[in-house]
């Protein structure tokens, strides 16, 4: 049961060779379902004749490009397993993400390599770096030289209960979590959600704005679109509301995957610029949930609602969702079809309707493990049943209503934010002593960080934009900051811990 048969191999066998797979929005490139399975084979070739062996891995930092299911279903056709990468994410994680892995090998679009590059330095795993889309460098190949001359090599014979790739989630203080998913995982996901909820078909175009370094956009992208031979647009570039606009027009998609941010700014865009003619029957929204009016706003544009859902990196996909006949906005809707989940109170006992318990959830998909966190592991995946971390109240008709985290966390455009990690960075400013931060609606009721600040020295005139670029450049380009507020102390317990309650609730001050 090696997934790269069915995703791939089936459609030689069923007629598809011709049909195109994957294209490239900004460049044009497309790659045949043909393509797709030759190029598949190759890579399984470099990757063994570079010296690699099953069960080591393949650090994947790369673009959505056409290369990117090429190296994924290759490393899968060999044995290697591949770790997407968020791109991104700032030097010094990438280098705790390498050796955390152990990855063998490293290939990396060109456009990211001068970030990842100060991690390769010292690293005792890497042997290989391949660049895609850029010139050799030194010890290192080009995507091109990689491959050539590889043997196109059959596809491995595996067991479904064999970890298949690794996908990297952040941990409540920040450290990077490896969560293993085995082979038989992404069928599971393209049975439930892909079939049952978006009910794709081969003649569907997709277009997924959220990348497929995340599990949401890895379904949307590969997974569901190759269980039925659609068509996939691949956008590599940032999402911004013009570009997707002119994208969303330009490639007529008939299934579009978005997050609640980028639907707020293309319904803000769209409010001033009008509506592009597409031809829509889907679309969809993880990652946060959904402002109900954004969702209306939506729909009164384009004509189609969209289908708000939750998922996780460790169930891979969506398992509660709205779907097209039961939507609800303001709601995650209903288990897909092949989950089940449970609300529990802090002693594990169900809790009844009407009532907040954290969501646990049961599915097929679900993780093996987290590499390397025993403890973690034990503590999240319970026998059947994953805790998610998450606080729903079931309402007496069965949809299920999002009510926060169990605990600080909060999710921007998508992506989990810990507060811990945007405060160390602030904290390593010169001018901050101590930094808390809290999760704030933005002006569309999306969650963004707010940040509170004492100050060690006195303020630079433009210390906000300093503080902005200063996280920016230490964990991520999307967790800096929005608002930052000066203050004389930041309220703690009497143990020194700050109480991010008291931030988030000024009338608790």
């Amino acid at each position: 049961m090696n997934a790269a048969s069915y995703f791939v191999d089936r459609h030689l066998a069923e007629g598809r060779s011709e049909r195109v797979a994957y294209r490239e929005a900004i460049t044009g490139r497309s790659l045949s379902y043909q393509q797709l399975a030759d190029g598949a084979g190759q890579c399984a070739g470099a990757l063994l004749r570079a010296g690699l062996r099953p069960e080591e891995r393949v650090a994947m930092l790369m673009l959505d490009t056409i290369e990117f299911p090429q190296v994924f279903f290759g490393a899968l056709k060999c044995g290697v397993i591949p770790v997407p990468i968020n791109t991104l994410l700032a030097g010094p994680i990438y280098d705790s993400i390498l050796r955390d892995s152990r990855a063998a090998a490293l290939i990396v679009s060109a456009p990211l390599y001068e970030t990842v590059r100060p991690a390769l330095h010292g690293n005792p795993y890497i042997r290989t770096v391949v660049v895609v889309g850029g010139p050799a460098l030194v010890g290192g190949m080009d995507y091109e030289a990689f491959m050539s001359g590889a043997e196109t090599l059959p596809t491995a014979n595996v067991s479904a209960d064999e970890v298949a790739f690794w996908l990297y989630s952040s941990g409540s203080t920040g450290r990077p979590k490896g969560v293993q998913h085995v082979h038989s995982s992404l069928k599971a996901t393209a049975d439930t959600y892909g079939a049952q909820v978006l009910g794709l078909t081969a003649e569907d175009t997709v277009l997924s704005a959220a990348k497929l370094f995340f599990a949401y956009g890895l379904g949307n992208a590969m997974t569901f679109p190759l269980a039925v031979g659609a068509k996939t647009i691949l956008f590599s570039g940032r999402p911004t509301p013009g570009d997707m606009i002119a994208t969303l027009e330009a490639e007529q998609p008939t299934v579009f995957c978005g997050v609640p941010t980028l639907y707020a700014a293309l319904v803000a865009e769209m409010d001033k610029s009008g509506v592009p003619e597409v031809p829509l029957r889907r679309c969809i929204s993880a990652g946060e949930a959904l402002p109900e009016d954004v969702g209306r706003r939506w729909k009164a544009h384009t004509g189609v609602d969209i289908l708000d859902g939750v998922g996780s990196t460790e169930m891979l996909h969506i398992f509660l969702s709205n779907t097209v006949d039961d939507l609800e906005y303001g709601t995650s809707g209903t288990p897909v079809p092949g989950y089940d989940v449970r609300l529990v109170d802090d002693s594990g006992r169900d809790v009844g309707d009407n009532e907040i318990g954290e969501l646990l959830v049961n599915g097929e998909s679900a993780a093996a493990a987290y590499w390397n966190q025993r403890d973690k592991s034990r503590r999240t995946f319970e026998g059947l049943w994953t805790r998610t971390g998450d606080k729903y109240e079931r309402r007496a008709d069965g949809r299920y209503v999002y009510c926060g985290r169990t605990d600080d966390m909060f999710k921007v455009s998508g992506i989990w934010v810990s507060p811990f990690e945007v405060e160390q960075a602030l904290a390593s400013h010169p001018a901050v002593m101590e930094a808390a931060v809290v999760a704030a609606k933005d002006g569309d009721g999306l969650d963004k960080p707010k940040a509170f600040i004492v100050l060690e020295a006195e303020a630079p005139a433009d210390l906000e934009a300093q503080l902005v670029e200063h996280v920016k450049s230490r964990v991520g380009k999307w967790k800096y900051p929005r608002w930052i507020e000066i203050v004389e102390d930041l309220p703690k317990t009497a143990t020194g811990k700050i109480q991010r309650f008291k931030l988030r609730d000024p009338e608790a001050l």
